[in-house]
């Protein structure tokens, strides 16, 4: 290589990159793009909201007490000679019916010598009339014409006489009382919950024979939330115990321990305090006939059973109401407009486990979203596959005028109030 061709490589391998840069920048490389459509991508199941009057179900819980408990001892000591065939743990007994029977050989016993108590102190009452009236014929027979004084005519020792006849008679009833005793009955209507004796036991006053409960009605306590306070009337009390609110809320038990079994009853009182631990206000329902069969249920209620509770609230009228599964993160829902996602913040008055009550956010013929969405946006564009749980292939009349809905076909009608505030 000569010395020439050395001086002009650089100049050419210059001039190459030159033309090298010129070529790209005046010719670039054309990139493919995607091509955006405007075919929906989601099928969603809609709901077209209205107004409608609305009877609220408060929801509580709370476990099975008798309406009252006490515990049978007996009054006297002994033997138990025989017992009821319905002292039993879990058995049934009525009003006034025997349950346990003491021995009473002895009682008998004390009657008859309270008796013959009775019988002695009645001779000396006698005798001591006799003597009284013979010290008035002797009084007089001397000659006294003023009023013969209280020890001439033995009064002290006929009151002394009179005192032993009424001690004689005390003790009679008292062994009498006794002997009764020993055949134990039942205060009321109830049933056996603890057993604590059997037949040929020593017992004495004051042992626990039994636990035992009233059959009449139970009672339940339940505790109120207090966002539902305003939405129920309860039964109230003044000073002098009359009734300032006469109304009884109508409230259904439930258990699902074995089956699922239901009672009805009633809120019959309020509870005069909130509860200091959980600041609740508590009432107390009452279950009447607790342990019939009825087509509701095929066994009676427990006592101690956990139970759930519907309480009957008020009745509101005109007020949106939407489903719990539709609402996301509890503050905002899913409509469709114009075929496409709306997000929509709403404020919720009240709520229970299946239904939202909406106080502001939403309107009528609004179509709510009902099926489940991920992580979407606002303005995707969407395709209904139902609405009210109506399919659009078994039913296209009535998606069409679903979507006229959706598009603002009710624009028209002027603006809808919802608890008050204008939509």
């Amino acid at each position: 290589m000569n010395s020439l061709t050395k001086k002009l490589l650089p100049l050419v391998v210059l001039v190459g990159f030159i033309l090298v840069a010129y070529t790209v920048t005046s010719f670039p490389p054309s990139a493919k793009k995607a091509r955006t459509t405007n075919k929906p991508q989601l099928m969603v199941d809609v709901q077209t909201l209205s107004l409608r009057d609305l009877t609220l179900e408060l929801s509580s819980y709370g476990t099975v007490k008798p309406r009252t408990q006490s515990m049978l001892l007996p009054q006297v000591s002994g033997q138990i000679m025989a017992i009821s065939p319905n002292f039993q743990e879990g058995s049934f007994f009525k009003k006034g019916e025997v349950l346990v029977e003491i021995d009473n050989r002895d009682y008998q016993v004390e009657i008859k010598i309270a008796q013959a108590t009775l019988f002695t102190a009645k001779q000396a009452l006698s005798e001591e009339r006799a003597r009284v009236e013979q010290a008035l014929q002797d009084w007089k027979r001397l000659g006294n014409e003023e009023q013969a004084p209280d020890l001439v005519l033995r009064k002290p020792q006929l009151l002394a006489a009179q005192a032993n006849v009424l001690s004689a008679e005390a003790k009679l009833s008292k062994a009498e009382l006794a002997l009764e005793r020993t055949r134990i009955k039942a205060p009321y209507d109830g049933r056996i919950l603890n057993k604590f004796v059997d037949l040929g036991q020593v017992i004495s006053m004051g042992n626990q024979l039994a636990e035992i409960y009233a059959t009449d009605y139970v009672e339940i306590r339940l505790p109120l939330k207090n966002i539902d306070l305003p939405y129920i009337d309860l039964p109230e009390n003044d000073l002098n115990n009359k009734l300032i609110n006469k109304t009884y809320p109508q409230v259904s038990i439930f258990s699902e321990i074995s089956i699922k079994q239901e009672w009805l009853g009633h809120i019959v009182r309020t509870e005069g305090a909130f509860d200091q631990n959980s600041q609740q206000l508590y009432v107390v329902a009452q279950v009447d006939d607790p342990y019939g069969i009825s087509p509701r249920n095929n066994m009676p209620i427990k006592i101690g059973q956990y139970v759930s509770a519907s309480i009957k609230g008020r009745t509101l009228n005109n007020v949106l109401a939407i489903p719990n599964s539709a609402i996301y993160q509890g503050s905002y829902v899913y409509l469709v407009k114009d075929n496409r996602l709306i997000r929509k913040e709403l404020v919720i008055a009240w709520q229970n486990e299946e239904l939202s009550l909406i106080s502001s956010g939403l309107s009528e013929n609004d179509l709510l979203v009902l099926t489940p969405l991920g992580q979407v946006t606002s303005g995707t564009l969407v395709t209904i596959s139902s609405v009210d749980g109506v399919t659009r292939n078994k039913a296209s009349s009535a998606n069409s005028n679903a979507e006229k809905k959706g598009k603002g076909e009710f624009k028209n009608k002027g603006k809808h109030k919802v608890n008050g505030e204008s939509k």
